[in-house]
């Protein structure tokens, strides 16, 4: 694979460990995202890597239904994460050429890169949230900040991001930061 597909994995992962780092009084905590605590921010990732499969696989969203509708974390964010990225993990390496998503049919090399921006950015927000170091992987960050700058649909579109807000230095994460409308981190 020379998409983003062959860095989901590893964001995954890097994802996971920051699950697993979550002091259990940060729960509750804030974060960037201005409507998610930190569970939400770790819910949300649950209920997009449990669809993750299923799309990957060819499924259309409806044929998925509202299968993983509601609270998917119950009182263990971590074990809820780490079980969805255990059926996530495999389902990046083969499947379909094209998935279904609610932007339509995409193609998988679209839906690996808006995954990997989904994975990158939403990493900072657990480590802001949860008060973990920021640093976030700067070949995720490069791809993540290559695919932002060049669509501005994803930026003006549906409502994913904040407004772009002025980056604190010219560093790619901060420059990835600033586009989706986060302060940055102090690098």
């Amino acid at each position: 694979m020379n998409d983003a597909r062959r860095l989901i994995p590893a964001a995954m992962d890097r994802f996971g460990a920051r699950v697993h780092a979550v002091p259990a009084d940060r729960w509750s905590a804030p974060t960037p995202c201005s409507e998610w605590s930190v569970r939400d921010l770790v819910a949300h990732m649950v209920f997009e890597h449990r669809w993750a499969p299923h799309v990957l696989a060819g499924e259309a969203m409806d044929e998925v239904g509202e299968r993983y509708d509601g609270d998917l974390v119950g009182d263990d964010p971590v074990r809820a994460w780490d079980e969805a990225a255990r059926l996530s993990h495999p389902a990046w390496y083969g499947g379909a050429a094209l998935v279904h998503t609610s932007f339509g049919w995409l193609g998988v090399e679209e839906y690996a890169v808006q995954m990997l921006v989904d994975l990158t950015v939403h990493e900072w927000d657990l480590a802001r949230g949860a008060g973990l170091d920021e640093y976030v992987d700067p070949e995720a960050v490069a791809e993540a900040l290559a695919y932002i700058a060049s669509d501005p649909i994803m930026l003006a579109g549906p409502g994913l991001f904040a407004s772009a807000v002025e980056p604190r230095s010219d560093d790619p994460q901060n420059r990835l930061l600033a586009l989706v409308g986060r302060g940055g981190s102090a690098l």
